[in-house]
C-alpha cells in the first residue's frame, strides 16, 4: 500500500477534484420523481449534544454554540472527512425538533454554498457516498418549509455528486466504502429524475461486489460485526427503494442478504445489541432489529462459527467469542487482537464486554482499545496475541495493521449432556514464549452459570526450549500471565467471600458471583468502557487473575454463577440514556 502522500493518494486526489468539476457542469433541473420514508437511524442523544454546541467528531470535542462546522479550525483530516461524511444529519433527524432542523439546514447549506461547485476534501467517493446516502433519506426533513428556489439548489447539488460517484465509486476502499458508494448512485439514481441509466450499471457493479466482498457464511474479511450491519442496512435500502420503484431485485443482492442475516442473528446478545470486536460497537438501539426485519430473513447460523465468531446461548445468557484468527492486510485496520475474548449478556443487562473501539476519543484509545489487555481474555508477559505493525490508510485517517497474529485457531462448539461447550486455542504466544493458550467455556444448560478454564501449554520439544529460554530470562520466577473480566459500567462489583470470590449486581436486580480455583491472584481494578456517543469514556471496572507459567502446563479454572435472578413479575424496561453534556 502506497503512503497516505505517495503518488497513488496524489493522483486519486487529482482524478477526485477532475471528475467532481466535470460533474458539477451538470445544470439541468433534477426534481425527486421517487418519495420513499427515511431509513437510516440516527442517536436522538448526539443530536441533542451537536444542537447544544458538543461537536464531537474523530476524537475531538470541539465546544461551539451555534456554530457553523464549516467555519470550525479544523483539528486534523480525520475530523474534515468525518463533518464531510454528514452522518451527523441521521442524528440531528433523531432529534427531530425545530433547532435541529434548523441546524441541519444551516450545516447542509453550508456545504452547498461552500463546496456544491466541485471543491474541498468532500469529493471524495468514501464521503460522498455516505453523505448522499443521508441527502436522500432526510430530504424532506431538510426540505420541509422552503422556498422552491433552495429546493432546486439542493436536488441539483445531489445530482451532481450522484454523477461524480457513477465515474469514482471504484476507487473507495473495498468493503462499506465501496458499498456506500454504489449504494448512493443505485439510490440517487432511483430517486431522482433522468438518472435510471446510472442506476443500473451501479446496481450491476454491487452485485458484483457482494459476489466478491460477502463470503459463503456471510461475514466480511474485516470481521466486525457492526460493520456487517452496515452493510446488511445498505443493501436492505436498496432493494426497499428498487421494490418502491417496482424494479426487480438481482440475484446476488438477494443471496448476499440471505448469507449476511443468519450471520447478524447468531452475533446478537441477549438484549439485541452486537458483540462488540473489530472496532465495531453493540449498534444503536433498535437498528439491528430492523436490519434483520426487513431483510425477511429468520433463520440463524447452524452450530460452529459465524464470521469466526462462537456463539453459546441459553434461555437468557449469551456469550459470544472470538474464536478464529483476526483479519489480516488492509482488512485488520479496525481489527483488535481479541483472539478467544469472550462477552457476556443476561437478558437485558451486559456483565463481561470487550473495551471496544475508542475511534470516537482519539488515536490514543483507539490504539488502546485494540490491544489484547483491552478484551476479556489472557495476556502473556504484557504481549498483546497480535501486534500492530505497518501504516495503511483508511480515508484520511493512518492506522496500523495487525501482524504477527495468531495463524491456528482451532475452534469446535459441541453440546454435552444439553450443556454448550466451546473448546479453542491460538498460537499468538507461540513464537515470543513457545506457548498456546487454550480455553473452554462451558455454559449450563439452563443460562446460569458458566465455568471456564484457561491453559497455557508447550506442545513440542522446541516449543519446550523456546519456554525454557523464557524462564531463563526471568531466574526461574516464571512469566507473567494476566486473565481480565472487563465488566460493564452498569454492573456494581465488589471482592467478596474474603477475597477469593467477587459479588456482581446488574441493573435488574439480579446478581452474578465470580469464583477461581485459587491458582492465581484475585483482584479488582479500573477499566474503561468506550462507547460510541458518548463525550468520554466511561469508567468501569476489571476482575484480574494475575498469576505466572511456571512450567510447560499452567491451569486456571474460573467460573460466573448467577445467584439471584430477576422476579419473574418484574420486567427489566430500564432504559439508558447517554450524557448530554460534558
Amino acid at each position: 500500500m502506497s503512503t497516505p502522500d505517495g503518488w497513488r493518494a496524489r493522483w486519486a486526489r487529482m482524478m477526485n477534484r477532475w471528475h467532481a468539476r466535470r460533474a458539477c457542469r451538470f445544470n439541468v433541473p433534477t426534481p425527486i420523481v421517487l418519495r420513499t420514508e427515511p431509513r437510516s437511524i440516527g442517536s436522538f442523544a448526539r443530536g441533542r449534544q451537536l444542537c447544544s454546541g458538543n461537536l464531537q467528531f474523530a476524537g475531538h470535542l470541539i465546544e461551539a454554540d451555534d456554530a457553523m462546522i464549516w467555519d470550525l479550525d479544523p483539528p486534523g483530516e480525520t475530523f474534515i472527512d468525518e463533518i464531510h461524511a454528514s452522518a451527523w444529519l441521521d442524528d440531528l433527524a433523531a432529534a427531530g425538533d425545530l433547532a435541529a432542523r434548523e441546524l441541519a439546514h444551516r450545516w447542509v447549506w453550508g456545504w452547498i454554498a461552500r463546496y456544491g461547485r466541485g471543491k474541498g476534501a468532500g469529493w471524495a467517493p468514501d464521503l460522498a457516498g455516505r453523505r448522499v446516502i443521508r441527502w436522500l433519506h432526510h430530504r424532506d426533513f431538510l426540505l420541509r418549509g422552503r422556498p422552491e428556489a433552495e429546493q432546486a439548489e439542493f436536488t441539483l447539488t445531489l445530482a451532481r455528486q450522484v454523477r461524480f460517484l457513477s465515474r469514482r465509486w471504484y476507487t473507495a476502499a473495498p468493503g462499506l466504502s465501496r458499498f456506500e458508494a454504489l449504494g448512493a448512485v443505485v439510490l440517487g439514481g432511483l430517486m431522482l429524475k433522468d438518472m435510471a441509466e446510472l442506476a443500473n450499471a451501479a446496481l450491476g457493479a454491487l452485485e458484483i461486489e457482494c459476489a466478491r466482498r460477502i463470503d459463503d457464511q456471510g461475514g466480511l474479511p474485516t470481521r466486525s460485526p457492526e460493520e456487517l450491519l452496515d452493510v446488511l442496512s445498505l443493501l436492505t435500502w436498496v432493494t426497499m427503494t428498487l421494490d418502491d420503484a417496482h424494479r426487480p431485485q438481482g440475484p446476488e443482492l438477494r443471496r448476499a442478504i440471505e448469507r449476511i442475516a443468519p450471520t447478524l442473528r447468531t452475533l446478537r446478545h441477549a438484549d439485541g445489541g452486537l458483540a462488540r470486536f473489530h472496532g465495531g460497537g453493540r449498534g444503536l438501539d433498535g437498528r439491528l432489529d430492523l436490519a434483520l426485519a426487513a431483510s425477511g430473513v429468520k433463520k440463524r447460523q447452524a452450530d460452529g462459527l459465524a464470521m469466526g465468531f462462537a456463539r453459546l446461548s441459553a434461555a437468557r445468557t449469551s456469550v459470544i467469542v472470538d474464536a478464529a484468527p483476526p483479519p489480516q492486510g488492509d482488512a485488520s485496520l479496525n481489527a483488535h487482537a481479541s483472539t478467544l475474548a469472550f462477552e457476556l449478556t443476561s437478558g437485558r443487562r451486559p456483565l463481561i464486554v470487550n473495551c471496544g473501539a475508542g475511534g470516537t476519543f482519539g488515536a490514543e484509545w483507539r490504539r488502546a482499545g485494540r490491544a489484547t489487555p483491552s478484551h476479556s481474555t489472557l495476556t502473556l508477559d504484557g504481549y498483546s496475541s497480535a501486534r500492530l505493525g505497518r501504516m495503511g490508510r483508511i480515508g484520511a485517517s493512518r492506522l496500523e495493521m495487525l501482524e504477527d497474529t495468531p495463524q491456528k485457531v482451532p475452534a469446535e462448539v459441541t453440546h454435552p449432556d444439553g450443556a454448550f461447550r466451546l473448546e479453542a486455542a491460538h498460537d499468538g504466544y507461540l513464537p515470543t514464549h513457545g506457548l498456546t493458550h487454550a480455553r473452554t467455556l462451558d455454559l449450563s444448560a439452563d443460562g446460569r452459570g458458566m465455568t471456564g478454564e484457561d491453559l497455557l501449554i508447550a506442545l513440542s520439544t522446541s516449543d519446550k526450549r523456546s519456554f525454557d529460554r523464557q524462564m531463563d530470562a526471568t531466574d526461574h520466577a516464571g512469566v507473567p500471565l494476566v486473565i481480565r473480566f472487563h465488566l460493564h459500567p452498569e454492573v456494581d462489583a465488589e471482592i467478596d467471600l474474603g477475597g477469593s470470590a467477587v459479588s456482581m449486581v446488574l441493573r435488574s436486580s439480579e446478581v452474578w458471583v465470580f469464583r477461581h480455583d485459587d491458582a492465581a491472584k484475585l483482584t479488582l481494578e479500573p477499566s474503561v468502557y468506550l462507547e460510541k456517543g458518548r463525550l468520554r469514556p466511561r469508567a468501569t471496572k476489571q476482575i484480574v487473575l494475575s498469576g505466572h507459567a511456571m512450567g510447560y502446563a499452567t491451569r486456571i479454572r474460573w467460573s460466573l454463577t448467577k445467584a439471584q435472578e430477576t422476579a419473574s413479575a418484574i420486567r427489566d424496561l430500564v432504559r439508558d440514556e447517554l450524557e448530554l453534556t460534558r
